[in-house]
């Protein structure tokens, strides 16, 4: 069995998401690490409040993790109104689509993740609904087809994607709001971490709640995964609260290491410098040598090590940093014709 990567940004189930729910915002001024985003959001939400109308249409793109539902939640609270939340692959025909925008009250908001999948045809239905607050269900076929035309509440719609690139022009362009979710600061993730513990009535030393921000990689939900983890330890081998030492005792147990790093992380740039020679490498070629799927090198792993500048994706393949060798103890060697980047320490040292 496969061991969890639980410094993912993705969600690693029922369990985790139940964990998360119970520490979300419920108001905006509870919300932490989304910069300049809130302040459109509180004018926004104010503005239709006065008016009673539905908030603009928002659109939250980013890595994974970073609080896109939590935003979606925040949002329908401050405007009084109930959220239907679904996602992009689980709405497969336009009746589905249909049945949930009739049901939606005045100012209510739906939520779409990962709304770059939408197939083209559900998404036809969306546009209209959008712009007119209406939609056009084409019933029967042939020269029986009619048209029936269904008013609905104006609502808004809060779509989430980890790809905006993916999403259509004419979708994109329907949104009122739209903005790029960032990875977080250390200092935010140390005050998400310090309200999160003190919603979990856990005691902590202020410089365990800093080591555990450091490696949380930019994402509060890996901050909250890493304060379970170890809050936990701490109950079984400490006394219940959270030091220094108790911290990096059970970040050393999960194989995290300073930088954020775990051994599905480390394995990958070791098979890129011992197996590839430091690159260039096709990222297909280094799933297969890992026994790993393409997709979760891609999703899961990559993003952070290029985040941080220890890989780089040239058009010839991944290719390791100097940084990425100055943490693995090799050392970085300029290009040569034989495309050998590196060079283990321990040779240059005979």
């Amino acid at each position: 069995m496969a061991r969890e990567k639980i410094i993912s940004s993705q969600s690693t189930g029922g369990d985790d998401e139940n964990f998360n729910t119970a520490l979300r915002p419920q108001t905006i001024d509870e919300c932490i690490g989304t910069g300049d985003l809130l302040d459109k959001l509180k004018i926004s939400i104010t503005a239709a409040r006065q008016r009673s109308e539905p908030m603009e249409h928002v659109l939250l793109h980013g890595p994974p993790g970073l609080g896109k539902t939590t935003l979606a939640y925040v949002i329908a609270h401050e405007m009084g109104a109930n959220i239907k939340v679904t996602s992009g692959p689980a709405l497969t025909k336009a009746g589905d689509l249909i049945g949930i925008l009739t049901n939606l009250d005045h100012r209510d908001v739906l939520f779409i993740d990962e709304i770059h999948r939408l197939s083209p045809a559900v998404e036809e239905y969306i546009y209209p609904a959008m712009e007119d607050y209406k939609v056009d269900f084409v019933v029967d076929s042939g020269m029986h087809s009619r048209t029936i035309n269904l008013p609905l509440k104006p609502f808004t719609l809060i779509g989430a994607t980890t790809r905006a690139g993916l999403l259509s022009p004419p979708m994109r362009t329907r949104f009122g709001i739209n903005h790029n979710l960032k990875f977080w600061s250390e200092e935010d993730l140390l005050e998400r971490s310090r309200m999160s513990a003190e919603m979990l009535k856990i005691g902590y030393d202020e410089a365990a709640l800093q080591l555990l921000a450091t490696r949380a990689r930019g994402t509060p939900r890996i901050a909250n995964r890493l304060l379970r983890r170890c809050r936990d330890y701490a109950q079984v081998k400490g006394d219940g609260k959270l030091t220094r030492p108790v911290v990096e005792a059970a970040l050393q147990l999960e194989g995290i290491d300073e930088l954020g790093l775990d051994d599905l992380d480390r394995r990958f740039l070791r098979t890129i410098i011992d197996v590839y020679k430091g690159g260039p490498v096709g990222i297909e070629a280094v799933a297969a040598t890992l026994g790993e799927e393409t997709d979760t090198l891609v999703d899961v792993v990559e993003p952070f090590l290029l985040q941080t500048g220890m890989l780089a994706r040239t058009r010839r393949g991944r290719q390791l940093t100097a940084k990425a060798a100055q943490h693995l103890g090799v050392d970085f060697l300029p290009e040569q014709q034989d495309g050998n980047l590196f060079e283990q320490i321990e040779d240059n040292r005979e």
